[in-house]
């Protein structure tokens, strides 16, 4: 078992942010003396669960293999509800999973924030696809339902949507960019989101992660503290669906 707790924080050591390390690196990781990380790799590059690069290490090919029999038939809100609740523990904001439904938005998982002072969220909501950060996400991954929605007329719901199409492609653009989009007020005055995409196997937009709000609690800077906390838990999504991302 102690064997086992060691091999597991070193593949733990791994994000899809940074798919490969050197072996000091995952000794900063791991605090693993230097002797028994060398053994544990060599036996882990040995048996698949690890594949040497020069001088760098990364999950084996091999785990894929593997993993394909564990994704097999899995129900994606088994693995997203979850998520949420802890995402939403963590904030004590409203949590929710969005999904594209032409050019709407609908959430198909909430896990509510215990605040009294709460934006009303429920499975089934719709939204317009091309306001707030969920649909901004929805967008930056699927280049043609952006270029067919951007072709029509922008809905304006308060007076900080996004309604030309030329500023809201660039956003789209930065989204991509950046991994992920934040905004204030764009659906609902004094409201605030953060998202971030979870992707399948194939790199294809599974949905998109959220944190949602009213902006009194959830005023941009605070919006932008929790960005590595959402970037996580969407790739912690990502990773339990065999996902990765596109190239």
């Amino acid at each position: 078992m102690l064997v086992l707790g060691k091999v597991a924080e070193i593949l733990n050591s791994f994000t899809l942010a940074k798919p490969s390390v050197t072996l000091r690196e995952l000794r900063e990781a791991t605090g693993l003396p230097t002797s028994t990380l060398q053994r544990l790799v060599a036996n882990m590059v040995a048996h698949g669960f690890l594949d040497r690069v020069g001088d760098q290490v990364r999950i084996g090919a091999r785990m894929a293999f593997w993993a394909a029999a564990a994704v097999k038939d899995l129900d994606v809100l088994s693995v997203v509800n979850p998520v949420l609740k802890e995402l939403r523990d963590k904030t004590g904001e409203t949590t929710c999973f969005f999904r594209a439904e032409g050019a709407h938005r609908v959430c198909v998982a909430v896990a509510e924030t215990y605040h009294a002072l709460r934006r009303d969220m429920h499975v089934g909501k719709i939204a317009p696809i091309t306001v707030g950060s969920a649909g901004r996400v929805l967008l930056a991954w699927n280049p043609e339902l952006a270029e067919e929605v951007l072709r029509g007329a922008l809905p304006q719901l308060t007076e900080q949507t996004v309604t030309d199409p030329g500023e809201l492609r660039g956003l789209i653009a930065r989204t991509r960019a950046e991994g992920c989009a934040i905004t204030v007020g764009e659906r609902v005055d004094g409201a605030s989101g953060l998202a971030a995409p979870v992707f399948d196997p194939a790199a294809d937009l599974v949905g998109a992660l959220m944190i949602m709000g009213p902006s009194l609690r959830m005023p941009y800077e605070q919006c932008l503290f929790w960005v590595d906390l959402l970037v996580e838990h969407a790739d912690r999504i990502t990773r339990t669906l065999g996902g990765r991302y596109p190239a």
